[in-house]
């Protein structure tokens, strides 16, 4: 009975979590009605993450050009640098790299959040007054994050390429348009479908997880750093068991 009991925890947290996640998509064309709330989440999340993202970008394209060059320079096969760094970024670097920077300022921010008012009692009070949590504190979260995971991991990718362009010629000597031409043709829609889909799954269970963590929080701030904490390592760990599953089974059914 006592090894039953955390199993059958699980099942019921998994269980609401399930609700959770049914309730924020049927509740979804609520978030118009709270543009306010949407608006200014969309600001924090988004504008607010600009350069965060940017450099995170950048200095993964600047890695991967280092790395990769000084490989194919041994091969005397440096003008496939370009190649290396637009697929790299596009189709894996760049959303998995706003992934996690994103599930720890976006998860952790929602988690202190949520778990702060559920503390103080604000989410009762909610409820006393008839307003769903879901539709006022949750879809708000979890739209302004889909929308706008995308346009940052779009950042993240251009500030690789060009840090990685710049690495490339300054380093290894390879033309500037050179760089760009082959860079841009060697994409084509599978990346491109790829690069742009996953930002959107991940930005919908980093902020559905992160919201969900914080609403649960019980028994005072101790255990709202914890489950801040358990936010953003289950969150990453989400983004990176999405990516494999879009690298390996999406790209080869496509």
């Amino acid at each position: 009975m006592i090894l039953k009991m955390p199993i059958q925890n699980k099942l019921i947290k998994l269980y609401d979590f399930s609700m959770m996640i049914i309730e924020t998509i049927r509740d979804f064309p609520t978030a118009l009605k709270n543009r306010k709330d949407l608006l200014n989440e969309m600001y924090v999340i988004g504008t607010q993450s600009f350069w965060l993202v940017f450099f995170g970008g950048l200095f993964s394209g600047v890695i991967l050009a280092i790395e990769t060059g000084h490989n194919l320079e041994k091969f005397g096969a440096t003008l496939l640098i370009s190649r290396t760094i637009s697929l790299g970024m596009v189709r894996e670097l760049g959303p998995v790299i706003t992934g996690i920077l994103l599930a720890a300022r976006t998860g952790a921010k929602n988690t202190s959040e949520l778990g702060s008012m559920q503390l103080s009692e604000q989410v009762e009070a909610l409820k006393a007054f008839g307003v769903s949590p879901i539709e006022k504190l949750v879809v708000p979260r979890v739209v302004a994050a889909v929308i706008m995971f995308l346009p940052l991991t779009f950042v993240a990718d251009m500030a690789g390429i060009i840090g990685g362009m710049f690495i490339t010629n300054t380093t290894f000597h390879v033309d500037l348009v050179y760089f760009w031409r082959t860079a841009t043709d060697v994409l084509d829609y599978k990346d491109i479908f790829v690069g742009t889909i996953k930002p959107m799954f991940f930005a919908f269970f980093i902020a559905i997880i992160s919201c969900y963590y914080g609403l649960t929080t019980k028994g005072g701030t101790t255990n709202l750093g914890k489950n801040a904490i358990n936010s953003v390592v289950m969150s990453s760990l989400i983004v990176l068991t999405l990516d494999f599953i879009f690298t390996k089974v999406v790209w080869e059914l496509l």
